[in-house]
């Protein structure tokens, strides 16, 4: 850099003059560093600002190559450490307070530096770069060196920080992990060596996490072969399989914000779901510290995401983005939350100065607080950031005391000019654009975005107010610019409108007009010299269609204030004949342009380049330059020069960086010409400057008072409003504020009215005339025909409004139209999609049968056409086959050693066997439960299968898969032929029942019966081509005809009614014959049902007046219908007998039908049964080609993982090696100069032999003594804030340390300390011998302390070795058992057996599911051992059935001897019973008293007498109950207004229960848990007592069961025989 402004310099000196910066003025986007005690940093575009937090001053250090990326400083050293953003970056280190470059660091990285961190100890600096290489690297940035680097592909880390204990650990932290990176060292090498923390879940818990690479806990599947890891079902033999894990088994995890070291060397984690961690620093053990809550919870408060963390004694000091600070108290695992500072915005960065003394606190607007601890407390602002990006900056006339700059939140602040110090701030409270300073008054102009003005006061530059607002359009302001005499403001909107105000307050900033221009106006420049009374204006805007620039130039004369009413029309717009407006056109695109002062020549500059340069169009030219914003800040927003040309302030576009340049070096004619012109300028502005300031009070006045005036009206208009209505309210409160340019607008169409008022109102009165016309003519239209009534359409006036309605119409009816066909459209593409997959693909369509009486359905196998490829494949597969028999024939046939007649003759069998291979079908020389299906009752070849034990290999098992595709294929092709023979007996059926049934419609026609004919017809799931037509009588919408089609079917209706009449002629022939002969000629035998005999006429007459001839006719009359009715009971019988005929016969063949049917559904089920079990072995085979694939997987797997692991093995190997080396040769340096050391104290008295010796033992003692070094003390308030306390040495402490001694020793070397008596010379060479011995020794302590370190690192690259062989081991070790399960595999295979039903039957379904042990043998051996063993078994129940049968007499002998005991002992008791019989007194009574029976009706009158007084008395006792119930139901009706009255207060009282049982639940919620589980307790131990009961119950019934049992058996009656 140092030489990037060197050149400048030699650059500038040669043009003559030279820029430099001033101040810069930036606010913090990154962490703001300390870089000592009170100097704090930060980086803002180009620069690097340094604040003094004592004094308030400022230093800037610039970076000349491009924007300051990351920044980091070195408090021991006092260094700050920066990256500049560009292509390949580098690393620049700068001295403070000297800011000089000490080195510069050039790396590999392509694009940028991410974050940078210095090691408190030692030169180290560590950098993290970002896409692509995400590469960690440690630098010592002394020398200039990267010592070791290691890349993380696609790992963004927000956070790097060394431990301050110990610079050998390095975390790493990202919002999804947190790494610590171990730094090893052995001499001169440095290694990387990264940890990752294992961060909990998101609820803090933690995840046993399994070995992914080598599993312990999967389960064993003795059936369907080895359970492998999910890596190797997923197929993965690459690095990824290592880490693979299923969606199923990731979890959500922590995610770290912000990360802090302790001098415990632990870390502190902050989370974003709101834990706190603390990682060991040795181990990286997580331990999840727990919240202690204390007292009432914070309102309000968010504390989830902690933003930044510091450590301090006792705890960490945590902010969130709630604008607090808190205090983390920690101890143990526990930690409290104390609020210890609240920051009025959200905190974004802490910081502890280096003595702990101070506080930094940092916003995210960019604010700097401190905070100083200490007996009392203090808390102030450093820097207060604007809020926002500077939009514009201008200087306040004359431009040499003080500027001032807007931000886009409308906040305006005044700066001086010298200091760059903030003088004043004022917000308005607007979207700001732009700014500008009057040259001829102090006075700004502010635009909006909301298309106003804003003019401000700034005499007082510690207080600037706002005098005035213009509100010009509702376009926002782009440009705001004032001529140089400070005459006109020029006001560029988006819209293209340039309006021209007067700038001078005396005017109240009066608007003149405006000017349109094209929309994308770039930049607006005025040149208004003093010897003229114009001012030139021009506009530049691009045109991107051709590539080139317009540029508008115009004149605004002096006077146009006051002939501003001549120069606008009534609209506002000037016109161009009075402004002079020109347009041109230029060849390149400009990005600004200004015009010359005296000539008419204009000046182009473009942004492109970060540079500041003028040129003219023809040829360029640059008076100076200076590097102030880089193109990755998007360059340059705007640029101001002061008047008198000595300050200039730049802002950047996007790095928010305000920059103020002055020159350097400034002469030359140049000079004194722009020297000259600003004095004059100053001189001319500066008696319109002191009138114009006056005007400002004034108008300051005025506009207060007019804001009180509208205070005041607000007021009364609040009083007046508050008697009226709401309505009056909302009109009073929205008054909108109109802008200029709409006023104009409508004063204008005002002044039109007025002007054609008269006009208007003779067009009104002739539209009323005219209305009133074609009202007349709608009423006469209405009274008149409908044949002549027009339509109301017609009477529209507006014919182009009529026409444009219509053609409204006519578009949306076209574009409804056009969605209902495009809807169509898709939908019939869908539908022929579908019908092409599942229909028009298919070679046998999917239809069913169904039974015409019985409810079977039967459907047949939808198929597909076999592709070429897979006929081509079958092909091969059985060609191989055919070969393998052939060959597998020759072997026997060669073992066997047959004769060649043998031979020759079965050549000749087998030729014939091939040659009538496609009429026959061979059996399988498998069985059936071998094969495993029953694909042979299906006449299904299936010899060529190869047989289920010996699928070994994976091409077996692929042609094995093949052959069975094809048996399904076949045995459904044979199924499908039946069904299409079914389908087929089905339609002869239908045709059949047809046919009888017109017979039969045609006798229920004659019986006259109300029968209904039975008519079956195939359903849509039997021709399921039906659905794919749509019938006209499924459409429910009417059909729209078109009025052509609807002629033309009128035409055929015409013509066919004509041809009609034509072919029928004259029926005068037809007439007759109804008359005559009934339509017919000749009488049928159907007719005798329809004939009727007339009746003669003279029945209408009585029987009484009849004759005898009439009543002969009359007889004759009765024989002839008595004939006809005996025929008609006859024909009757025939056809009802014919009719039950042709149904039993419909019956009969719609059974058989059904009856085959029924055997072709079973048919059915056998097919689709040998058809899933060709699809099991299918899918068994398959399975086993996919375990074998996994297995394969696995093994490549491991064959690569074992590479790697050697590879790695290698390296250690070799590390180990070297190390092994630089020990060896390190320790010979060092015993080498451990030796010298002990040299030069043996060879002390040789080389001083020559003096005495009680001089030499002096000299010896002296020479064996060692200067004492005093150790800086640091004070006890230090101490005590400061938390990690004394540090390890770094290099250069051990300096330090190191020159300290040198010094010492000099007063060592004194001649004072020189004992008596010894010569000069001799004192001088003991002082060189002496400092020589303390140097070696140093040199052993540093050579002792390296050779430690390197054999700890030799230790552990051993203990990484022996890691990684064992790792290699385990993997040899699952090589192995893989290959053993992989063998087991092959040869265990699973095969598909036939069963029987009930063959095999098993108790209790116990399934066994382990066949180690088992084998397979032949069904003869068995069925011969079970023939053995049931004749055996036959012999065995007939010697049993011999035993039984004498076991059985032997029992009927003993149980007739227990019967006759029994019968004696009944005999015996009844006897007994006789004797002991009891005799009572009715017995006796009956037996001694004659008339027994008058005695017993006596007493049956007494009791009737007695029945008929209980009826009495129970009848006057109803009608009691009668009454009572009465008086109960009305006292009960009492009782349910009552009630109704009570459930109504009592719904109150529920209400005011339910409150105050919540209220309760909320105040005692721990009570009534109490009480509930107290409750549930008793309810408990109540049950337990209630079981225990019930249970003793339980026994004691089943004991008294038991003796009611014993006691019934006891009295069982006895069969005793008679």
């Amino acid at each position: 850099m140092a030489q990037g402004r060197e050149r400048d310099e030699v650059h500038n000196v040669a043009l003559g003059a030279s820029l430099s910066v001033r101040w810069v003025q930036g606010f913090p986007k990154q962490n703001v560093h300390f870089v000592n005690d009170s100097t704090i940093c930060y980086p803002s575009g180009n620069f690097v600002i340094f604040i003094n937090i004592e004094t308030k001053k400022r230093t800037v250090l610039q970076c000349m190559n491009g924007i300051v990326g990351v920044v980091a400083t070195n408090i021991p050293y006092e260094v700050v450490a920066f990256s500049d953003r560009r292509l390949r970056p580098l690393i620049y280190i700068y001295n403070f307070p000297g800011l000089t470059r000490r080195t510069k660091l050039k790396g590999n990285v392509l694009l940028d530096y991410t974050l940078l961190s210095f090691s408190y100890c030692g030169t180290y600096l560590a950098s993290y770069s970002s896409l692509p290489e995400f590469e960690l690297a440690l630098w010592n940035w002394e020398s200039g060196v990267i010592l070791c680097r290691k890349s993380q592909p696609g790992v963004d880390v927000s956070q790097m920080t060394f431990n301050p204990m110990n610079w050998r650990q390095l975390c790493l932290s990202s919002p999804s992990a947190v790494t610590v990176w171990a730094i090893e060292r052995s001499n001169q090498e440095h290694y990387l060596k990264a940890k990752s923390v294992k961060l909990p879940l998101e609820d803090g818990s933690f995840f046993n996490e399994t070995d992914v690479i080598f599993p312990q806990s999967l389960p064993k599947d003795p059936i369907y072969g080895p359970v492998l890891p999910v890596s190797a079902i997923a197929g993965l033999v690459g690095e990824e399989a290592e880490t693979f894990r299923p969606k199923d088994d990731l979890y959500s995890l922590l995610h770290p914000t912000m990360h802090c070291w302790t001098p415990t060397s632990d870390l502190y984690i902050g989370c974003e779901e709101g834990h706190l961690l603390m990682v060991n620093g040795e181990t990286l053990k997580v331990t999840v510290l727990n919240k202690i809550e204390d007292g009432s919870p914070r309102v309000e408060r968010n504390l989830i995401s902690p933003v930044t963390m510091v450590y301090q004694k006792g705890g960490v000091l945590a902010s969130g983005i709630d604008g607090f600070v808190y205090s983390l108290l920690i101890k143990d695992t526990n930690y409290k939350v104390e609020d210890f500072l609240e920051v009025e915005r959200p905190v974004e960065h802490l910081m502890f100065s280096p003595s702990y003394r101070l506080l930094l606190i940092q916003t995210d607007k960019g604010s700097i607080f401190i905070y100083t601890f200490g007996e009392e407390p203090t808390f102030e602002k450093v820097l207060e950031a604007c809020d926002g990006k500077f939009q514009a900056t201008d200087f306040i006339t004359p431009g040499n005391e003080f500027c001032m700059t807007l931000t886009q939140s409308g906040e305006v602040c005044v700066w001086g000019i010298e200091d760059g110090a903030c003088v004043s701030r004022v917000y308005l409270n607007i979207q700001a654009t732009v700014l500008a300073c009057s040259p001829s008054s102090l006075s700004a102009a502010v635009g909006t975005e909301d298309g106003r003005v804003h003019f401000l006061d700034v005499r007082d530059v510690e207080s600037p107010h706002e005098v005035h607002k213009a509100f010009l359009s509702e376009s926002p302001v782009q440009h705001l610019l004032y001529d140089q005499r400070g005459m006109y403001v020029l006001v560029g909107t988006s819209e293209g409108h340039i309006f021209v105000i007067n700038a001078k307050p005396s005017s109240l900033f009066e608007i003149l007009g405006f000017i349109e221009m094209g929309k994308g106006i770039l930049q607006i420049s005025t040149v208004s010299p003093l010897e003229t009374d114009i001012v030139e204006v021009m506009v530049l805007s691009p045109l991107p269609e051709t590539r080139r620039s317009r540029l508008e130039i115009f004149s605004l004369p002096k006077i146009l204030p006051e002939v501003s009413a001549n120069f606008a029309d009534e609209r506002g717009r000037l016109r161009d004949e009075f402004i002079h407006k020109f347009v041109y056109e230029t060849e390149h695109t400009l990005s600004s342009a200004v015009l010359n002062l005296y000539s008419n020549r204009i000046y182009g500059f473009c942004n492109q380049v970060p540079y500041i340069c003028s040129y003219l169009l023809p040829e360029k030219e640059a008076f100076t330059r200076c590097r102030s914003h880089s193109h990755q800040g998007r360059g340059i927003q705007s640029v101001r020069i002061s008047m008198d040309g000595q300050s200039i302030l730049v802002n950047g576009r996007d790095d928010n960086t305000l920059v103020n340049l002055r020159w350097r070096r400034f002469g030359g004619i140049l000079a004194n010409d722009i020297l000259e012109y600003s004095q004059q300028l100053t001189t001319y502005l500066k008696t319109i400057m002191d009138e114009e300031n006056d005007y400002l009070s004034i108008a300051r006045r005025e506009s207060l008072d007019l804001e009180s005036e509208s205070e005041h009206a607000v007021t009364e208009n609040m009083q007046l409003s508050t008697d009226s209505s709401q309505e009056e309210l909302v009109k009073v409160g929205n008054i909108e504020e109109i802008p200029w340019i709409q006023q104009k607008s409508q004063e204008a169409i005002k002044n039109e009215v007025k002007l054609f008022s008269n006009k208007r109102k003779e067009i009104k009165r002739g539209i009323k005339a005219l209305a009133k016309t074609v009202l007349g003519m709608m009423e006469e239209n209405e009274a008149v025909d409908d044949i002549a009534k027009l339509e109301q359409q017609e009477f529209g006036l507006d014919l182009e409004e009529l026409e444009r309605l219509r053609n409204e119409n006519e578009q949306e009816v076209e574009k409804i139209r056009k969605d209902v066909e495009m809807q169509n459209l898709a939908k019939r593409y869908l539908a022929e999609i579908i019908k092409e997959e599942c229909w028009n693909s298919m070679a046998v369509k999917g239809r069913a049968l169904k039974c015409f009486h019985i409810p079977y359905v039967v459907e047949n196998f939808p198929m597909k056409e076999r592709t070429d490829e897979e006929l081509k494949e079958l092909k091969r597969v059985l060609q191989q086959k055919k070969i393998e028999t052939e060959c597998l024939k020759l072997r026997k046939e060669i073992v066997e050693v047959q004769s060649a007649i043998t031979l020759v003759k079965k050549h000749h069998e087998e030729e014939d066997e091939e040659e009538e291979e496609d009429g026959t079908v061979k059996d399988t020389s498998l069985p059936n439960y071998m094969l495993g299906s029953l694909s042979t009752d299906f006449r299904v070849h299936a010899s060529l299968l190869s047989s289920q034990l010996e699928l070994h290999s994976r091409e077996e098992k692929i042609n094995q898969i093949i052959l069975l595709k094809d048996i399904i294929y076949k045995v459904k092709t044979a199924f499908n032929s039946e069904f299409d023979a079914a389908y087929k007996q089905k339609e002869i059926e239908i045709a059949r029942v047809k046919e009888k049934n017109v017979r039969i419609k045609e006798i229920i026609l004659d019986l006259q019966l109300e029968e209904s004919v039975w008519q079956p017809e195939f359903e849509d799931c039997e021709k399921p081509e039906r659905t794919l037509v749509v019938e006209s009588s499924e459409i429910s919408a009417q059909r729209h005809i078109k009025p052509w089609q609807k002629a033309k079917t009128d035409l055929l209706v015409t013509r066919e009614m004509e041809r009609l009449l034509l072919t029928r002629g004259p029926d005068s022939r037809r007439r007759a014959l109804m008359d005559m002969m009934g339509g017919v000629l000749e009488v049928k035998k159907e007719d005798i049902l329809r004939m009727v005999i007339p009746q003669p006429p003279f029945m209408v007459k009585p029987d009484a007046l009849w004759s005898e001839e009439e009543r002969k006719l009359f007889k004759e009359y009765e024989k002839k219908v008595k004939e006809l009715n005996e025929e008609r009971d006859k024909y009757r019988k025939s056809l009802e007998t014919e009719m039950k005929k042709l149904q039993n016969s419909i019956q009969e063949g719609t059974q058989n039908f059904d009856e085959h049917l029924k055997r072709l559904f079973e048919r059915r089920v056998k097919a689709e049964m040998v058809v899933n079990q060709e699809e099991l072995k299918i899918n068994n085979l398959i399975f086993s080609l996919l375990l074998d694939e996994e297995i394969s997987s696995r093994e490549t797997f491991l064959n690569n993982y074992l590479a790697r692991k050697q590879e790695e093995r290698n390296q250690t190997t070799e590390a180990i090696r070297k190390s092994r080396e630089d020990l060896d040769t390190y320790k010979e340096h060092y015993d080498n100069l451990l030796a010298e050391d002990k040299v030069l104290d043996r060879s002390f008295k040789k080389e001083f032999s020559e003096i005495p010796s009680h001089q030499v033992d002096i000299l010896y003692k002296l020479f064996k003594r060692r200067p004492r070094i005093h150790k800086h003390k640091i004070h006890a308030e230090t101490t005590s804030l400061v938390p990690f306390g004394e540090r390890p040495g770094s290099g250069k402490l051990n300096k330090d340390a190191f020159a300290q001694l040198m010094k010492a020793m000099d007063d060592l070397d004194s001649t004072n300390n020189m004992p008596e008596g010894l010569d000069t010379s001799v004192w001088e060479h003991f002082c060189m011998t002496r400092r020589a011995k303390v140097e070696n020794e140093q040199k052993v302590k540093q050579k002792a302390a390296g050779l430690i370190e390197m054999v700890a690192f030799l230790r552990r690259r051993t203990e990484d070795d022996e890691k990684v062989q064992h790792e290699i081991e385990k993997v040899f070790h699952e090589l192995i058992l893989l290959q053993e399960e992989k063998v087991k595999f092959q040869l265990n295979l699973t095969i598909q057996i036939l069963l029987k039903q009930g063959q095999v039957e098993l108790e209790n379904f116990q399934l066994m599911l382990d066949y180690s042990d088992a084998i397979l043998i032949n069904k003869i051996i068995i069925e011969d051992l079970n023939s053995v063993i049931r004749t055996q078994g036959q012999k065995k129940v007939a010697s049993m059935m011999e035993s039984k049968e004498v076991h059985k007499g032997i029992f009927q002998i003993e149980w007739e001897h227990k019967k006759m005991e029994m019968e004696m002992e009944d005999l015996n008791q009844k006897a007994w019973d006789i004797q002991m019989l009891f005799f009572s007194r009715d017995r006796q009574k009956y037996l001694n008293e004659p008339n027994y029976e008058t005695l017993i009706a006596i007493q049956i009158g007494i009791m009737e007498q007695t029945i008929a007084v209980l009826d009495k008395t129970h009848k006057k006792n109803v009608e009691n109950c009668k009454k009572l119930l009465k008086k109960l139901r009305r006292y009960s009706n009492q009782k349910d207004i009552a009630n109704y009255t009570l459930s109504c207060n009592l719904r109150e009282e529920l209400v005011a229960v339910s409150e105050r049982k919540d209220i309760c639940n909320a105040m005692g919620s721990k009570l009534t848990c109490e009480k509930i589980s107290k409750e549930r307790y008793e309810n408990m131990m109540r049950q337990q007592k209630l079981t225990k009961i019930s249970k003793q119950q339980a026994d004691q019934i089943s004991i008294l069961q038991a003796e009611v049992e014993r006691l019934r058996m006891k009295t069982f009656p006895a069969l005793v025989q008679m």
